[in-house]
């Protein structure tokens, strides 16, 4: 898996290298130059797709977690995006790390289930978001059939598996293999320990769907709001560079998100980010110059939240040694 990682690092890295070099440094800086200061408000515009992102993720947790200050939580769904982020974990190192920081003010299952709930709210509202929204705006771009068909059929596995997983985490059947296994006295007392706490979190996952039947709908509300915002501030970079709508707007925002949605497991999108951004830009219409120019701003945006992110988990790491030193 490590030699897997840095393989993708190696040759997402000469994509990147790749694209700049066809398209020229000189497009390239020219179209930066444009944005001007409009490129830090690009950036900041992100904090408030997270405050979306993060009233989505209180309503998955469980009682004693969403009682925490909104700052906190902003904080820890920051933390554990940017070590999504900055580690090739395919979006696992930084689910635990959100649950590690829940944990520092109650122990218990209900931690893991705030993670593994909000996981799901999240990534099932960006594919639902997608594929409707693809439904209703590429009929009019001039999308490859083959194109069409691998993006369509891609989402409906990826949309299979998702259905996979909340039927398991509503029938309370996440360690169902685990518990197997320790039936049949395989993987010794390791294994039966692992059993019993997964155990603990599907009997909590089964409690939090019996007692909250409207939180997971009404949480991917709040994270389809978050990407409504977020075309908005992709339509906010076309007025800066650019004549462009909504709509095309739209468009680009909804063919990245996909290819997102599919290549999540190459680390920091490194390459495939700026190739699906140029790609994006060529099929709307759009200078290829200019979705380089927009792939490298997101990079940049994310950098500066990842970095925020990072200050923000050593700040509360601090806080768990205070805490430790108390106790």
């Amino acid at each position: 898996m490590k030699k897997f990682h840095i393989a993708a690092i190696l040759l997402g890295a000469g994509l990147l290298i790749l694209l700049i070099w066809q398209i020229g440094l000189d497009a390239l800086w020219r179209d930066l130059c444009l944005l001007g200061w409009g490129l830090v408000v690009f950036v900041l515009l992100e904090g408030i797709v997270d405050i979306f992102h993060t009233v989505g993720w209180r309503y998955c947790l469980s009682p004693p977690y969403r009682s925490l200050s909104f700052f906190r939580l902003f904080g820890i769904r920051l933390a554990g995006s940017s070590i999504n982020y900055v580690t090739p974990t395919a979006d696992i190192g930084g689910e635990v790390i959100k649950g590690t920081l829940l944990s520092l003010n109650h122990l218990g299952p209900e931690a893991a289930t705030g993670v593994i709930i909000g996981k799901l709210a999240y990534t099932l509202s960006q594919l639902i978001f997608v594929v409707l929204g693809s439904t209703l705006i590429f009929w009019k771009i001039n999308l490859p059939v083959a194109g069409s068909a691998v993006m369509f059929g891609g989402s409906a596995l990826l949309g299979a598996g998702i259905a996979g997983f909340l039927i398991a985490q509503k029938h309370g059947k996440l360690g169902v293999v685990v518990r197997w296994l320790v039936a049949h006295k395989i993987g010794g007392e390791i294994l039966k320990k692992a059993g019993d706490q997964i155990t603990q979190v599907d009997q909590a996952l089964q409690l939090f769907y019996q007692e909250h039947p409207m939180d997971l709908p009404l949480a991917m509300l709040w994270h389809m709001l978050g990407m409504v915002f977020s075309i908005m501030k992709t339509w906010y970079f076309l007025l800066l560079v650019t004549d462009g709508s909504f709509f095309s707007a739209a468009g680009i925002w909804l063919l990245g998100t996909w290819f997102n949605l599919l290549t999540f497991a190459v680390p920091m999108g490194l390459g495939v980010q700026e190739g699906s951004r140029v790609l994006a830009f060529k099929i709307l219409g759009f200078n290829v110059a200019l979705g380089l120019t927009y792939g490298i701003a997101l990079r940049l945006d994310q950098i500066f939240w990842a970095a925020a992110g990072l200050l923000i988990y050593v700040a509360l790491l601090a806080e768990k040694r205070e805490r430790g030193l108390l106790v």
